[in-house]
């Protein structure tokens, strides 16, 4: 397999790069989420929505000055790998990395169950809760159901990331669209249901916690939020991208945040917030039960219809977090801070051939973890990651004032600054509720960076090692390395 050093081909329009970012951030977080937060913080579910879209808000400004500054694909590596010193963009790259693979398992796991779900609606197989395992012939070992899936979404967007990133950004496009209009069927029924007339969203925060439960809130619905970045990993491959990049971040996070504060207003309003939280992890299924018309054409109830949406959510998350996590690990290949295979493009396919499926067995092993897991590890690295780039526009505009910006924030350094203080709050909430509730995702979080700081001594070392040329001298030459 041979592979060049040529740069990625920029086969992605505006529209495709605005959909990489909607698709990542309307996942299963809105489906799976909503219901979670409403047992958290109640009525008030919905402000907690609201205050995640306004928190993420100010680190999208920052991203959008940075990467109009630094077209170059990676996200917030590219831009922390241009200003700060070799090893804290080093761990910045490790750790977006791992975030988007951990998100992508998160995905698959989502998929899985939504996916059984749809195929229990038109009788094809039993209640998700029915489902046996399947027995893998070659090592005679029972799998569950679900679990195979996750692997089967894995490997098959995966496949078609290797072999085309076209291909992969028009099917993030398609899925997308889908999925939104779904979402728009489920709103348009609300508001016309008379069941909203009789929605009560007072008190509007459970009694006992009040406004308290609010930041826990925020903090387990954080990774629903997460998705605009993305944008920013494929910049190389965007058309125009000093310009299109800030475009396609505003607009995905602007209609990103109408959807969801319509859909959670909504199924508070129709089914309660009672109602929802009992739903768990089905709320917005639920809620679509109560109002939406049966015997629809195709698609049976307004149940199945959102599970459908489900399905097409997971897999656009899935889809978008397998481009974003390889493009990282290529960047970082790119730059001598990973192996150099992981940054050449495949001969053939003009795509990051080894980061993908590099990136893809990290996504694969995180199948196996716990969901809430997964979700805690995922929103804890991204809070960081989102501190650090919101420090990386403040230095970039100290040390190179006169660089040329095509996008600027308005009103710097207020949006930074502000943005750098949100995300400690809440990655400190999250810590806290970790310590408290999920010690395994913190522990594998701690495990992950140390590792990194093993494998960054490693690679230094090889690095650093001199070249032996078979000569007649035996002469070393040494490379220089790179700081």
């Amino acid at each position: 397999m041979g592979q060049g050093s040529r740069g990625p081909s920029a086969e992605l329009g505006l529209l495709d790069a605005t959909m990489i970012g909607m698709g990542a951030m309307i996942g299963a977080g809105i489906f799976v989420l909503t219901g979670l937060a409403a047992d958290i913080a109640g009525p008030a579910a919905i402000v907690v929505f609201a205050l995640n879209g306004v928190v993420t808000a100010f680190t999208g400004l920052s991203y959008a000055e940075l990467a109009a500054s630094i077209p170059k694909s990676g996200g917030g590596y590219a831009f922390v790998r241009e200003i700060f010193n070799d090893f804290s963009s080093f761990i910045m790259g490790w750790m977006l990395w791992f975030a988007y693979m951990i998100a992508g398992g998160l995905y698959a796991l989502g998929f899985a169950p939504n996916f059984l779900e749809l195929l229990h609606v038109y009788g094809i197989v039993p209640s998700p809760d029915e489902v046996g395992a399947i027995v893998l012939p070659v090592v005679d070992t029972a799998v569950p159901l679900a679990f195979a899936l996750a692997f089967v979404a894995v490997i098959g967007l995966v496949a078609l990331n290797a072999v085309s990133t076209a291909a992969s950004g028009s099917a993030e496009t398609i899925f997308t669209i889908i999925k939104v209009s779904i979402l728009v069927v489920f709103v348009g029924f609300g508001l016309s249901s008379p069941m909203l007339s009789e929605a009560e969203f007072q008190p509007l925060f459970p009694e006992g916690t009040g406004a308290a439960a609010i930041l826990p809130a925020m903090g387990l619905t954080f990774i629903a939020f997460e998705g605009y970045d993305l944008i920013t990993t494929v910049t190389e491959e965007v058309e125009n991208p000093r310009e299109n990049i800030p475009k396609a971040i505003f607009v995905s996070l602007a209609a990103t945040v109408v959807v969801y504060l319509a859909v959670v207003a909504v199924a508070i309003g129709t089914l309660g917030a009672d109602g929802l939280a009992d739903a768990g992890e089905a709320g917005i299924a639920a809620a679509a039960t109560s109002f939406m018309p049966t015997g629809l054409p195709v698609i049976r109830n307004g149940g199945a219809l959102i599970v459908f949406g489900a399905v097409f959510s997971t897999l656009t998350a899935l889809n978008a977090v397998v481009i974003a996590s390889s493009r990282v690990a290529f960047s970082m290949g790119r730059e001598g801070q990973l192996l150099p295979s992981f940054g050449q493009l495949h001969h053939r396919y003009g795509t990051p051939f080894v980061a993908i499926l590099a990136s893809a067995v990290v996504m694969l092993g995180s199948v196996t973890l716990p969901t809430q897991s997964a979700g805690n590890m995922a929103s804890l690295f991204f809070l960081l990651s989102f501190i650090i780039v919101n420090v990386a526009v403040i230095r970039l505009r100290r040390e190179r004032p006169n660089m040329n910006r095509p996008y600027e924030m308005p009103l710097y350094p207020a949006p930074p600054l502000i943005g750098i203080v949100l995300n400690l709050i809440l990655a400190g909430v999250l810590v806290e509720y970790l310590i408290r509730t999920d010690l395994l995702a913190l522990m594998l979080s701690a495990a992950w960076i140390l590792l990194g700081g093993i494998a960054y001594l490693g690679l230094n070392r090889l690095r650093a090692e001199p070249a032996r040329i078979p000569t007649d001298g035996d002469t070393e030459i040494t490379p220089e390395v790179e700081d």
